[in-house]
């Protein structure tokens, strides 16, 4: 295995223990939001906006996938993973669509704050579709609120993270350069 590769694979290993140690953690804290049952901070998506910024799609992917499993059976059950499935896919999908406008369009903050928004509408669809109705999604307002506000705090800690911590920024920074260089051979071709 080549050297690059096999950092590659520590860097995702431990970004996926990281998400899962978070996430697990978050299940302690006591539920902040006695308005919205249900609602809570997402740092674990914390990782997910790291893994976007310094791995490729599907690295990206593959380490949410792991993230959402492993949290699971180690203490989830069956249900809470299909919210959280819902809720990671359509975050994860929105903010890479959303991440193609450029950073002179949107920021980090931004493309969390659209995360945290489009979390809680992919957990409120797979709501609908179990309980049988759409009524569920009238709950929408007041978790996209505390979405966009979670959403927010998150993208800042994750600019901090990559403003502050060197070994991020460099990986930030070639994973940019290596996509303008795809893009270069792309477009020669």
């Amino acid at each position: 295995m080549r050297d690059d590769a096999l950092k590659k694979y520590i860097y995702i290993a431990l970004l996926v223990a990281q998400g899962v140690i978070i996430g697990l953690l978050e299940r302690m804290i006591p539920f902040p939001f006695a308005f919205a049952p249900g609602a809570k901070l997402g740092l674990a998506n914390l990782i997910t906006i790291v893994a976007i910024f310094t791995l490729d799609f599907k690295d990206a992917f593959t380490l949410t996938w792991m993230r959402l499993i492993i949290t699971m059976l180690l203490g989830g059950t069956v249900s809470t993973f299909m919210y959280s499935l819902g809720g990671a896919m359509l975050s994860f999908f929105g903010m890479i669509l959303i991440k193609q406008l450029g950073e002179k369009r949107v920021s980090i903050i931004g493309i969390s704050a659209a995360g945290g928004v489009l979390h809680n509408v992919g957990q409120l669809v797979i709501a609908s579709l179990i309980a049988h109705s759409w009524s569920v999604l009238l709950y929408l307002p007041i978790l996209s609120w505390i979405g966009l506000a979670a959403g927010i705090a998150i993208g800042i800690a994750a600019n901090y993270l990559f403003q502050h911590v060197d070994v991020l920024n460099k990986l930030k920074l070639s994973f940019k350069t290596e996509q303008i260089k795809k893009r270069k051979l792309k477009h020669a071709r």
